[in-house]
């Protein structure tokens, strides 16, 4: 895809439903995955070691392999839903309110991070079917897999507002803002480029 141009501006934003009681929750305070999901990473991990009387050891390795997790869903998620180009009327209405706007308005501060009434159904998704992979293991993986959507939404919300200057921060800010404005075709990796290059999409 050809070379996009933007002018950037903390306050850019837009309108997008003539709904006041719709278009006041598409808008979300970044803080909001924090108050939400941190409480239950906590739960769901004293769940694992006071309640199931997990080790340690087992607690941290399966939360890392839900962190890991996390990082396949959202490659996945940016790849193929977020930039799936449907051909309908309904379907590109869709795909601009699911993502479309944060490409025409990357620095729209209260559309960086998912709603709550799009998360939280998922993370009931998620965790029945954690339930039925993994069993009494489920809360260890959940709160790995939650743990990497809240670093997920915070460092998304970062690389847009943050200066983020020096060493990994800055790599990592450069690597997700060469997709708005270099190329969307590659570097669908935010949190983690890891899955680009497992399935090279990494920028040419």
């Amino acid at each position: 895809m050809a070379e996009r141009h933007y002018v950037s501006n903390k306050n850019e934003t837009v309108r997008m439903f003539e709904s006041d009681f719709i278009e006041f929750f598409s808008r979300v305070h970044p803080a909001i995955p924090l108050l939400l999901y941190v409480p239950v990473i906590a739960y769901m991990v004293y769940v694992s070691l006071w309640q199931q009387k997990l080790s340690i050891p087992a607690v941290t390795g399966l939360f890392l392999l839900g962190v890991l997790l996390w990082t396949l869903l959202e490659y996945l998620i940016h790849r193929y839903i977020f930039h799936y180009e449907p051909k309908t009327r309904l379907g590109k209405r869709l795909h601009y309110v699911i993502h479309g706007v944060h490409h025409d308005y990357p620095n729209d501060a209260r559309r960086l991070v998912m709603p709550p009434s799009i998360s939280v159904p998922l993370a009931f998704l998620f965790y029945g079917l954690f339930l039925l992979i993994f069993g009494h293991l489920a809360s260890s993986v959940f709160a790995g897999l939650v743990f990497g959507y809240v670093c997920y939404d915070m460092l998304h919300y970062a690389t847009h507002h943050f200066p983020m200057k020096r060493g990994l921060w800055l790599w990592l800010k450069q690597y997700h803002l060469r997709h708005h404005y270099k190329d969307d075709d590659a570097g669908f990796g935010i949190s983690s480029p890891l899955w680009d290059y497992v399935f090279r999409t990494t920028r040419k």
